[in-house]
């Protein structure tokens, strides 16, 4: 039995990132707030209702939960490692897998989610989301309680330092990504000597 998707799911998912695709070229070209949702369904030649369909609301457009990929990479990280090492190698792991348009497009969402006040007002609840399961899944590997003051302390310069190199990637996309994550947290797993 194969665990490729059925034509239904796989038609579903191609609408879907069209709509986005067409979104973010849209938003790019004219600004987030002078495009509507009228606007992305007639460049993705569907109708505004299969739009909200896909997408609830406008900001959704660009709030795409991320970071599945990432938490399912962590998962699988070896258990020996420690919690800078462990983010370092499902980071690692992530931006291998992706392809230069997929990294390029979330380059672009996080630009807008950084730009846009509607979207980082917007975005918060995912970030916190993030952070939280990212404090979970450490906790489970160190085998310490979720309320562990050190291990919040752990994942927010883990958080914080992730979150000052994608402020600069979105300053500037020509910085290699995992080159900058890696030294980035290679960094603090030194104890951010300077």
């Amino acid at each position: 039995m194969s665990d490729r998707p059925g034509l239904r799911e796989r038609k579903k998912a191609k609408t879907r990132a069209l709509i986005q695709k067409e979104a973010l070229r849209l938003f790019r070209e004219r600004g987030y707030a002078a495009t509507t949702v009228e606007q992305i369904a007639e460049a993705a030649e569907v109708a505004p209702s299969t739009v909200f369909r896909y997408f609830a609301t406008k900001e959704d457009l660009v709030l795409v939960d991320q970071f599945p990929p990432f938490m399912e990479a962590l998962q699988s990280v070896p258990a020996h490692l420690k919690p800078v090492p462990a983010v370092r190698a499902a980071m690692r792991a992530v931006l291998a897998g992706q392809t230069a348009e997929e990294f390029a497009e979330s380059v672009e969402r996080e630009k807008l989610m950084f730009t846009v006040p509607e979207l980082w007002a917007a975005s918060l609840d995912n970030i916190s989301g993030v952070v939280r399961t990212m404090h979970e899944q450490l906790a489970a590997r160190e085998g310490r309680a979720a309320d562990d003051p050190e291990l919040r302390n752990v994942t927010g310069a883990i958080v914080g330092v992730l979150m000052a190199v994608w402020l600069d990637l979105v300053k500037d996309p020509t910085l290699d990504a995992a080159a900058e994550l890696d030294q980035a947290l290679a960094h603090l797993e030194a104890g951010l000597p300077l």
